[in-house]
């Protein structure tokens, strides 16, 4: 079987700035690959050009004949007005499903996304369902290939953990763009980092997030070693070249040849192993070393008629850092501003230490003026930056956040995203804070840059309060979570990990999308015992059990032709909800069969 697509020496600069050069790359049906690189490598650009919306400066795509392809960029777009169903209805007017046959699919679609009203108007959708609206547009015509660019940046926890179990149990190939550590860790197969810092432009690893550290991890330090080792090669080569030998011998020659050749060799691995920069992030600490910075006691809230939360307690004092989690409308942003003191909460108190100096990063970016140049938001009264009882001039400040010199004077509307939330961190760093509130600082972020603000965050002395859907700067620089729950109530957990074990769902199979999962996982030495004459009988029956099961899953599915049932949205659910509850009993038969396999 030929491969999806395979790109051949694909070059693209824009300007004067190169993206990448003599990329070649192919992609194998089934695989589900994650896409990584520093901001600015091309990641976007190239899948861009995958798809067909953007042109390289040169080299070719060849996608497989007749190949199914749907792709979902960072921005959702949705004609004004629409309904959800409309949305789904004008995706399937491209293939030559009947009518009734397009409202079936719409039905299914919209029961197993989770949509409650089909007749929902998108412009009154969250950001978070509108993207769950993008990916059910695109999965919708059944593609081959799925291409996603940053679907995690507008999910809650919630929703990336759905997205992580639509992807993992797909029967389609996905290319996906993410900076979510713990989402590629679950989804992908293969990882590709785009970056200079490799021979190729990239470098390809079989495996999980965890196999690609492990792998580039020795690359790296590999290619250290060889500049180490051309470096010491060098100063030889030129120490004999500076005692001025002789260049009529032919062998003479062809040293001074192959000495040109080696320093060539040692400035390119230099230049690589130079690239991959992160930012370089410090936040200043006021050095306050009060017990209690801020202080919620018996805190309650309600907004529209819903109780956000009810006789909450929270202590902050230094190096403290909550880490705070919910789904979105939950009322993690409201809890942040009670504390802030920019909403009053219904009852309880709230005290802050005197003189509390108080540092956010907003979700947002409300803050950024678009239109100011560079250079004037990142120093508005002068050409030098005042930090930390110094100053460092803009130039070099801007260097520090990985801008270049000729971009001081670009309108800060001008920037990717990544880089605007860039200057934001920039900004902050320059304000002495006793608290840092970071309300979605990762959005747009790449994996360096990300590494760099956790280590940041767990130095600052002062007490840090995060919101973020990045599970693993949650995980890593948390001191401890506090869940915002149904209901107005709260709970606090010690790590992720003890809040996931509590909150993971069942897995569940995602109809044509997705294959119902068959393999158990290795019984446990307790469960290692010699049969019961019971258990004997029930495994010598098993076959007819499965069977039985999965003939109840056929017939349920085959319900879902029936007219009436296809026209009623809410009968739609339930049946859909039959089919599920059917197909775990299938996959916890097809357990139970694996441990009594095992044990006898």
């Amino acid at each position: 079987m030929p491969p999806l697509f395979s790109c051949q020496s694909l070059n693209k600069s824009f300007f004067a700035r190169t993206l990448f050069r003599n990329i070649s790359l192919t992609l194998e049906e089934g695989e589900r690959v994650g896409l990584i690189g520093p901001n600015g490598s091309g990641k976007s650009t190239l899948m861009k050009i995958i798809v067909g919306t953007e042109k390289p400066d040169s080299g070719n795509v060849a996608p497989r004949r007749g190949l199914r392809m749907e792709y979902v960029p960072q921005e959702d777009a949705f004609p004004a007005g629409s309904t959800v169903t409309e949305v789904l209805d004008r995706a399937l007017h491209t293939t030559s499903l009947e009518s009734y046959e397009r409202e079936m699919e719409i039905n299914i679609t919209l029961a197993k996304f989770g949509f409650e009203d089909g007749n929902q108007v998108v412009d009154t959708l969250s950001g978070g369902w509108r993207k769950r609206l993008a990916i059910a547009r695109a999965l919708i015509k059944e593609p081959e290939l799925l291409l996603l660019d940053e679907p995690t940046n507008h999910l809650d926890i919630e929703g990336i953990l759905w997205l992580e179990r639509l992807l993992s149990g797909a029967n389609y190939s996905v290319l996906v763009i993410s900076h979510d550590r713990y989402f590629l860790e679950g989804v992908s197969t293969r990882l590709i980092e785009l970056s200079s810092s490799y021979p190729d432009g990239y470098l390809s690893v079989d495996g999980t997030y965890s196999d690609f550290l492990i792998r580039k991890e020795e690359f790296l330090s590999a290619q250290s070693q060889l500049q180490h080792t051309l470096n010491k090669q060098a100063v030889r080569e030129v120490a004999w070249l500076r005692q001025g030998a002789p260049a009529r011998s032919t062998k003479s020659k062809y040293r001074i040849e192959a000495a040109g050749k080696l320093l060539d060799e040692l400035a390119n691995v230099t230049f690589r192993n130079n690239q991959g920069k992160a930012v370089d992030i410090d936040f200043s600490a006021t050095q306050r070393r009060a017990n209690e910075l801020l202080v919620a006691k018996a805190v309650s809230k309600a907004l529209g008629g819903k109780t956000l939360f009810r006789n909450l307690n929270i202590s902050l004092s230094h190096k403290d850092r909550l880490g705070l989690i919910g789904s979105n409308g939950s009322g993690k942003t409201t809890l942040i501003r009670l504390l802030t003191g920019d909403l009053q909460p219904d009852s309880g108190e709230i005290r802050r230490a005197d003189t509390l100096r108080v540092v956010r990063f907003d979700q947002n970016r409300a803050t950024l003026d678009k239109k100011l140049s560079l250079r004037n938001a990142l120093s508005p009264n002068s050409d030098f930056v005042p930090f930390q009882g110094g100053s460092i001039h803009v130039a070099g400040w801007a260097s520090r956040f990985l801008f270049r010199s000729e971009q001081l004077e670009q309108p800060v509307g001008a920037l990717s995203g990544g880089e605007q939330a860039r200057v934001l961190i920039a900004r902050l760093m320059v304000e002495p804070a006793d608290v840092l509130i970071l309300d979605e600082p990762t959005n747009d972020l790449d994996i360096p840059s990300l590494e760099m603000l956790e280590d940041s965050l767990m130095e600052f002395p002062g007490a840090v309060i995060l919101v973020t859907h990045d599970r693993y700067l949650l995980d890593r620089v948390s001191t401890q979570l506090l869940a915002l729950e149904e209901d107005g109530k709260t709970t606090y957990y010690a790590e992720y990990a003890q809040w996931q074990e509590k909150n993971a769902p069942v897995k569940e199979p995602v109809s044509r999308y997705a294959q119902p999962a068959k393999a158990a996982p290795k019984p446990s030495e307790k469960a290692l015992r010699r049969l019961s004459t019971a258990e004997k009988r029930e495994l010598d029956n098993m076959e007819e059990t499965i069977l039985a099961a999965e003939t109840e899953v056929e017939t349920l599915q085959a319900r879902l032709q029936d007219s009436d049932i296809v026209s009623d949205h809410l009968r739609m659910e339930q049946a859909w909800k039959a089919i599920q509850e059917a197909q775990r009993r299938v996959a916890a038969h097809y357990t139970r069969w694996e441990e009594l396999e095992a044990r006898k």
